[in-house]
């Protein structure tokens, strides 16, 4: 029995001793986040002090610009020792992003700017796990980690969750799976790592606390491991303390090293992590983060125009960029998606602006970098102003989406142009119909082309000497003043006396299917919400408006809008085009003042577990009630797009954020698929939805917010946003080509002497694959392709110009494999597997 005694007590000694915490400390920060130049030397001072200490660095790159040159002896000091193995660099994303409120190919350019600003330092740093201090995260990393190199990632951000956190789920590790099937073996927020007692921004692991560890024990884990990624500047030191007084006898790791050598190293959960695991809420609604929101994604798409136009006047005229112009263009783009950007707007950025002041700057900049890319490239085609023959000169039309495509364009003509009456014929000599109107002081030709995916058609001006046909009036009124608005696509009526409500909007080209729920308490297209300084909620149905005709011609409809909301003037923009499924709408609402709008008045207590500005039903919104059965809701985010479990998106505290993002689109569709209704957004905000309440889109907040600052309207509300009636489900309806088309608009030129050519870069023999980038890059052409909509498996990939060799190449410029360049009809043809949400990469030695 004393045996038995003794080696029970040996056991049970081994399973306590077994029993271990591990804890990862860091710093987060940068030059513009919070990087006093002390804290170089800090660091290498005290890992000398504490060999105990283990650092994980989460440091924006461009710093070391700057301690170089400020700090060169401590810069060098800590040069010495960036390989020790108690440093790691866990995120050198250039500006560190939030992930998932920007475009797929922006995360990528931020880890390719970052790691390359990081390599010019410390060029033997690698980058094994992704770790972050704030929610950094976005559904669709696995792939993009594990191809710039990383092996592991970490879904914890315990000590700064101001913005949100992760689902907790799961135990030592998961197998976190992309959307396109790419695993990552990750740590996760544990399903026992419960929010701080009294705290709105921090999980129990933020300080290893005994009841973090506790639970973690409970649930099986035997080495739990916490994190604090401390503020670049806060003196502390060890986070919890150092030499024998380390709370709980916990042990300093850094990441890799706990993943490697303390945990189990594999496990059989995997962890399908969507989109909304990633469960986060920013000021949405507010102006300053409207107005970030927009200006980021207005940046965003106008560089990667400029890179695939630059790319085909590349591929025709040996035009190149200068790459200063097209590194800094990216460079002021990313210090725009900074993650403080985002959720503290307000914040000064040195002493001269804020964060928003300095996001207007940097997007400014990208914009005219841009544009100066577009205007050269597309420059490079013209050579001259004498036209030839009986043409009277060509209009060329460039398309940067891969896929075919027909949409109205407006093309500027010379300040010498008199001819009103002309035709338009392309390289077939087929004719085309055209308008010529005056506007702004100049002329412009109106039609619209039929565009090849990625190139562009080019058509020739003859004179006409039969004037133009012109269709019929396309808008008319009722006796008591409703407006109907009829083309080729639809029959929308608007309600006069209740501030232009749609009444009606049949969709002709879907079998006259009538979108519009008449019985509900809402109005489709109301705008609405909660004035709390007056207690009561405000509708712009509450006015009748006024409505007038801005155009009408074959191949455009435009009526504006015009009412109150209380008693502040607005005016909407709604724009029908001939083909187009797209039903377009220019929202502004011209505040008279700054008021309250939202759940209630916040007070001091931001900080309390219970938020005004959480609960968008409160906040204004346009509403979107309509008569489709038993929905499922999809919305997009980067490379990726995910069906809604949510039973609704509502919710008014910290500790119980739903994910109600929207992207770029959310798409309502029904059980059956037979129809859906699509709404794109102008910039990453929320949407409302749920199973008694209709899909809508945020569109203002006021009041008390994060820290505690007041969101206040400064200016008139200006937004953009549009529908897409459809049939089928979001894939088989191309929402997200049509979300592309809607982004990157058609460019045209006009020329007396260009080639009355068409050409089409690059084709797939499917359609749903993505153009995500083409780009010079070091003499070669760089193609990424996403596949967004298509079918996984082997795609056919031909080229319109003369290729030396093509190879598959990860993010990080790894080779993959030398591909066959077959030739198929006389254009060199190659195959890929891309899986559906799948990311490719091809880099292309022109002949």
């Amino acid at each position: 029995m004393r045996i038995l005694t003794l080696l029970f007590l040996l056991l049970l000694s081994f399973a306590v001793y077994a029993q271990k915490p591990y804890f990862v400390d860091g710093y987060h920060g940068g030059v513009y986040g919070h990087y006093p130049m002390w804290v170089t030397q800090f660091m290498v001072d005290k890992l000398a002090a504490h060999p105990e200490w283990k650092l994980g660095l989460e440091i924006e790159p461009e710093t070391w610009d700057t301690v170089k040159r400020n700090e060169p002896m401590a810069y060098a000091q800590f040069a010495n020792i960036v390989r020790d193995k108690r440093i790691e660099f866990t995120n050198p994303t250039y500006a560190q992003p939030y992930c998932y409120n920007i475009s797929g190919e922006s995360i990528i350019r931020q880890f390719e700017h970052g790691i390359r600003k990081m390599h010019e330092h410390f060029p033997d740093v690698t980058y094994t796990t992704y770790a972050v201090e704030e929610p950094c995260f976005t559904s669709s990393l696995p792939q993009i980690l594990k191809q710039f190199g990383f092996k592991y990632a970490v879904l914890k951000c315990p000590n700064t969750c101001w913005g949100g956190y992760t689902t907790g789920y799961g135990g030592e590790l998961v197998n976190w799976i992309g959307p396109e099937g790419t695993s990552i073996l990750t740590v996760p927020r544990y399903a026992s790592e419960d929010f701080e007692e009294n705290s709105t921004w921090q999980t129990t692991a933020w300080n290893n606390s005994t009841a973090f560890i506790q639970a973690a024990y409970q649930q099986g884990i035997d080495n739990p491991v916490g994190m604090c990624y401390q503020d670049a500047g806060w003196k502390n030191g060890p986070w919890l303390g150092f030499g024998k007084h380390i709370k709980n006898n916990s042990t300093y790791v850094t990441w890799t090293e706990y993943i490697e050598d303390i945990s189990s190293r594999q496990t059989d959960d995997s962890w399908h992590f969507s989109q909304e695991d990633v469960l986060v809420n920013l000021m949405w609604g507010s102006q300053a983060l409207q107005r970030i929101a927009q200006d980021v994604r207005k940046s965003e798409n106008n560089i990667v125009m400029a890179e695939k136009i630059s790319a085909m006047a590349y591929l025709d005229n040996n035009y190149q960029p200068l790459a200063k112009d097209e590194d800094e263009a990216w460079r002021t783009l990313m210090m725009a998606q900074h993650h403080d950007s985002w959720i503290v707007p307000y914040n000064r950025l040195g002493k001269q602006q804020t964060w928003e002041q300095a996001v207007r700057s940097w997007t400014n900049t990208t914009g005219r970098l841009s544009g100066k890319m577009i205007h050269e490239a597309i420059s490079s085609y013209v050579k001259g102003t004498s036209t030839k023959g009986k043409d009277l000169g060509y209009v060329r039309i460039f398309n940067t989406v891969a896929a075919k495509r027909s949409a109205v364009v407006r093309v500027k003509l010379p300040a010498t142009w008199t001819q009103r009456e002309v035709t338009l014929y392309d390289h077939k000599g087929e004719e085309l119909a055209c308008v010529i109107e005056e506007k702004d002081n100049a002329l412009w030709i109106v039609f619209r082309p039929n565009v090849t995916n990625l190139g562009y058609v080019t058509y020739a001006l003859r004179k006409n000497n039969q004037r133009v046909n012109r269709k019929a009036p396309q808008v008319s009124f009722d006796a008591e003043g409703n407006c109907i608005i009829e083309n080729d696509m639809y029959k929308i009526t608007l309600d006069k006396s209740k501030g232009g409500l749609i009444s009606s909007l049949l969709a002709k080209h879907i079998d006259n299917k009538q979108f519009v729920d008449p019985c509900g308490p809402y109005g489709f297209g109301e705008i609405a919400g909660h004035f709390y300084e007056e207690g009561k909620s405000h509708s712009s149905k509450d006015n009748p408006a006024t409505i007038t005709v801005l155009e009408d011609n074959p191949f455009i409809v435009k009526v504006k809008v015009e009412g109150y909301i209380a008693s502040h003037p607005m005016v909407q923009i709604i724009t029908l085009e001939a083909g187009q499924r797209r039903i377009d709408f220019d929202l502004t609402v011209d505040w008279q003042r700054n008021v309250g709008i939202g759940e209630y008045k916040q007070e001091h207590d931001w900080t309390d577990n219970r938020r005004a500005y959480t609960d968008d039903r409160y906040k204004l919104k346009v509403m979107f009630p309509n008569n489709l059965q038993g929905t499922k809701l999809y919305k997009n985010a980067p490379f990726d797009v995910c069906e809604s479990r949510q039973e609704n998106t509502f919710f008014g505290n910290w500790d119980e954020i739903k994910h109600n993002v929207i992207l770029h689109w959310v798409d309502l569709v029904e059980q059956d698929q037979a129809y859906g209704l699509a709404l794109l957004s102008d910039h990453t905000t929320s949407y409302l939805h749920g199973t008694d309440y209709p899909l809508s889109l945020t569109a203002q907040y006021s009041g008390v917010g994060l820290w505690g600052m007041d969101y206040k309207i400064t200016e008139a509300l200006k937004m953009r946003y549009a529908l897409i009636p459809h049939t089928g489900r979001w894939d088989t309806a191309r929402i997200a080509t049509e979300s592309n088309c809607w982004n990157e608009p058609l460019l045209g030129i006009y020329g007396g002497d260009l080639v009355c050519e068409e050409r089409q870069f690059v084709a797939s023999n499917q359609a749903g694959i993505e153009i995500a980038t083409m780009k010079l890059d070091k003499g070669d052409l760089l193609l990424r392709l996403f596949n967004a909509e298509g079918v996984s498996g082997v795609q056919q990939i031909m080229l319109d110009f003369p290729v030396e060799g093509i190879e598959e190449v990860l993010l990080n410029g790894e080779k993959v494999s030398a591909l066959n360049v077959a030739d198929n009809m006389g254009r060199p043809t190659f195959s890929i597997d891309i899986p559906r949400f799948g990311i490719k990469t091809v880099r292309i030695k022109k002949k």
